[in-house]
């Protein structure tokens, strides 16, 4: 199926990486983490078991043929997912998805609030970098923040929070990052992908960022447009009391970390999640 590529997102060029470009983390026998220079895509499925399996978020701009050949890698020559599951539509989460549908011409699934960014109807807010001193931040209004149109292949999610392809996983609306943001759960052993909801390492810093600096955050504050809405989302996912967590940016947490870090986060939100200041925040 022809699918209409990005012109604008295939020109990105971000000048950061951290040192985990490139590495692949078995967080469990099924759950496989994947970091495109500074984003973690996740491949739900077991090769040992079955050569079925689903791609949860599509990575940067320009990274296509990495990812086919990370998935190769691990299913199997002319390996294809089932299915890709957007958490949101960012650049940094969607910026292959284009290339990638090209070839494999299956069903992509988001969040009917997030559907608008998925068929070329709305744009998000740019990025803010008043949120904090960071690099990252103070580079955010150059990242690009348009939308795009895969509307030939994407589709909601069923309204019952069960995942096509994903059995025993629930979506979760975690919305405060974005309108249509959520996070996957599966509860028979606590494991938990949580997209930008919170994140494992200081998004906003560039140091940070490119040593992979563990500490429990936010959601990337540059581009969080509702903060009210985010830290229900975090409390959300506390109350779920995971026993392992995958997220968009940083290294997996686990056990007794994650539910301190977790537990912190709630408590500490206004002083670590929200920033002061900014122009989003209310």
């Amino acid at each position: 199926m022809e699918i209409e590529k990005d012109s604008k997102f295939e020109k990105a060029f971000l000048p950061m990486s951290s040192i985990g470009n490139g590495v692949g983390i078995a967080v469990l026998p099924d759950v496989f983490s994947y970091t495109d220079q500074i984003v973690n895509l996740i491949l739900v499925g077991n090769p040992n078991e079955t050569n079925e399996f689903v791609l949860v978020d599509a990575g940067m701009p320009n990274s296509a043929e990495e990812i086919k050949e990370m998935v190769q890698d691990r299913f199997g020559e002319h390996a294809i997912p089932k299915a890709i599951i957007l958490t949101h539509g960012h650049f940094d989460h969607v910026g292959s998805i284009a290339a990638l549908l090209e070839d494999w011409n299956v069903p992509v699934y988001a969040h009917e609030e997030e559907l608008p960014y998925l068929t070329g109807q709305k744009d998000y807010p740019p990025g803010d970098p008043s949120v904090d001193s960071g690099l990252v931040a103070k580079l955010s209004p150059m990242f690009p923040n348009h939308g795009i149109n895969i509307s030939s292949l994407v589709n909601a999610l069923p309204s019952d929070g069960s995942v096509p392809f994903m059995p025993n996983w629930q979506w979760i609306h975690t919305p405060g990052h974005t309108p249509g943001h959520v996070s996957l759960f599966r509860e028979q052993d606590g494991t938990l992908i949580a997209g930008d909801a919170f994140v494992t390492v200081k998004q906003e810093s560039l140091y940070k960022v490119m040593t992979q600096t563990k500490e429990i955050s936010g959601p990337p504050k540059y581009y969080t447009t509702d903060w009210d809405a985010a830290y229900e989302s975090v409390k959300k996912l506390e109350a779920l009391k995971p026993q392992v967590a995958v997220t968009g940016h940083g290294l997996p947490m686990s056990g007794e970390e994650l539910e301190e870090s977790l537990h912190y986060l709630v408590e500490h939100f206004s002083e670590i999640g929200r920033p002061e200041s900014g122009r989003y925040v209310n």
